[in-house]
């Protein structure tokens, strides 16, 4: 059983809900226009690297004609993929060696995965498992921009909290976390290296800010409730025992800003999230 991912970089709830905001049917325009795919079509979509599902669960949306496989290394998101999403098969994999046949795809796609695989192996196994012209789509975050509500500061626990972790990069270094960041010019060139032809690019701007009034309540509550879940599952996976203080301070600050939601006082934090998207074809 491999967890190291979800135990140590991103905390199964954090991402997916961080997935499931940025993967929304209200930014599906975005994203349609750049894929490309048709909607009708009977298909066959494998997504690498697919975490918790957000991505897979938003796809069986757009595309209920598709036959949605996904894959992960880490048994905790996969775990929590069976029980949460229905109509997606989710399987234990991984990216350099793909545990499927040649041609068996119509269309590949990865969201911010590139980035941790050596680029020769990450290209070539989905080339070998898309059909003849079949569509590789390759999502990549890039810098966006953040800004924090005063009542979501760092508090003072939190400050401690932080200050007496001792960083360590060992386990990022063996796992290769981010090793094979491209910049925005290398990516839609290393595809075109690798095969692929017809490469285009394209960009996807996702605006989370809660007080904006053209989000429901329910979804300015969810981006909330995401960057709690991320304040706290990132105290968890440095497994410090009796945290109990800085927890329940993280707890304090985010149950204001609902207050604060639900009240009508806005804030206006906001955090925009680019995804840039390298679409190609296999010849």
């Amino acid at each position: 059983m491999n967890n190291f991912w979800s135990n140590n970089i991103q905390g199964v709830k954090t991402l997916y809900l961080s997935r499931k905001l940025r993967f929304d049917d209200l930014f599906f325009d975005q994203y349609k226009k750049i894929f490309d795919l048709d909607e009708t079509a009977d298909m066959r979509i494998l997504e690498i690297g697919c975490g918790p599902g957000a991505l897979s669960e938003s796809l069986h949306r757009w595309f209920p004609k598709a036959h949605i496989t996904a894959i992960d290394r880490d048994s905790g998101f996969l775990s929590f993929a069976r029980e949460n999403i229905p109509g997606v098969d989710f399987r234990e994999g991984n990216a350099t060696a793909l545990p499927f046949a040649d041609r068996s795809f119509d269309v590949t796609i990865s969201n911010t995965v590139s980035e941790h695989i050596e680029p020769i192996a990450f290209w070539r196994e989905q080339y070998r498992v898309l059909k003849p012209g079949g569509v590789c789509l390759c999502l990549s975050a890039r810098k966006g921009l953040h800004c924090t509500a005063p009542c979501l500061e760092k508090t003072a626990e939190e400050r401690d909290f932080w200050e007496n972790i001792a960083p360590s990069n060992d386990e990022l270094e063996k796992y290769g976390v981010g090793k094979y960041a491209m910049s925005e010019a290398e990516l839609p060139a290393s595809m075109e290296k690798n095969g692929f032809s017809d490469v285009a690019t394209g960009y996807a701007v996702i605006d989370l800010t809660p007080d904006a009034p053209k989000y429901p309540a329910e979804m300015a509550e969810t981006m909330i409730e995401a960057m709690r879940q991320n304040d706290l599952e990132a105290i968890a996976s440095v497994h410090v025992p009796h945290a109990e203080k800085v927890i329940a301070a993280v707890n304090s600050k985010y149950d204001e800003r609902l207050r604060l939601y639900r009240e009508g006082i806005k804030q206006w934090d906001t955090s925009v999230s680019v995804t840039m998207i390298v679409r190609g074809t296999k010849r």
